[in-house]
């Protein structure tokens, strides 16, 4: 996979590649090439558009078969090296979506495709933080949380993705939602996942530390503010 980076990165500008500090990134050339519709419109995006804090951007575009099927980019140093990669959703005709982190000169990682056309995850906020105190970054998104709701920790670890442990029966969206609820909060000391149960009844809190969870109810799902509550620490 890391041998496709070149073929899939262009320059908008005339230049070396150079890693660096992306402090703004978007989504262009909107496509209808993969009809899912999960997000209430089926149309997607077939280009990542990456800029530095010098003013250098990067063009990272997809090949046919796939789409950034995504809200937002989100920007986080994942590998800790003080500048920041973007993490997205990318989805597969005939493999369904995955997680994947970019940097300026490419795909940095990812974790597998579900394997599946029309299946999807939904990243937990920004998707990333150090959840288990280990010094190391995890990235957190719930898989198929239309049908598997099943929530996800990947440890980056030396340039990959390793999954670190799952956790059943919560879910954080619904099929036409332009957003995705909850998200990653820090209160305390402990970062804390904010979800729904699968079935949209309670808002929950969950921990996880390198070897077990733990889940509160924070209390009932009543709608967005619900959620709003809860990453306000005011819950």
């Amino acid at each position: 996979m890391i041998a496709l980076r070149a073929a899939f990165v262009a320059l908008l500008f005339a230049g070396p590649v150079v890693a660096d500090d992306v402090v703004s990134a978007r989504y262009e050339e909107p496509t209808t090439r993969y009809p899912h519709g999960v997000l209430g419109d089926t149309i997607e995006h077939g280009a990542l558009v990456m800029e530095t804090a010098d003013g250098r951007a990067f063009r990272v575009r997809l090949p046919e078969a796939r789409v950034f099927e995504d809200t937002m980019p989100r920007l986080f140093d994942v590998d800790g090296d003080g500048e920041r990669e973007v993490i997205v959703v990318e989805s597969d005709q005939l493999m369904g979506a995955r997680l994947s982190i970019y940097e300026p000169d490419g795909l940095l990682a990812s974790n597998d495709f579900i394997g599946q056309s029309n299946r999807w995850l939904a990243p937990a906020g920004v998707g990333a933080a150090d959840i288990d105190g280990d010094g190391r970054v995890e990235l957190v998104f719930v898989d198929r949380p239309h049908l598997a709701r099943t929530l996800r920790i990947y440890e980056f670890r030396k340039g990959a993705l390793k999954l670190e442990s799952s956790f059943e029966g919560v879910t954080n969206h619904r099929i036409g939602e332009r957003d995705i609820a909850g998200g990653i909060r820090t209160c305390s000391e402990t970062p804390e996942i904010i979800v729904a149960d699968g079935g949209w009844r309670s808002v929950l809190a969950i921990r996880w530390d390198g070897s077990r969870f733990d889940a509160d109810r924070l209390g009932p799902h009543e709608g967005r503010k619900s959620f709003a509550a809860a990453m306000s620490c005011q819950k």
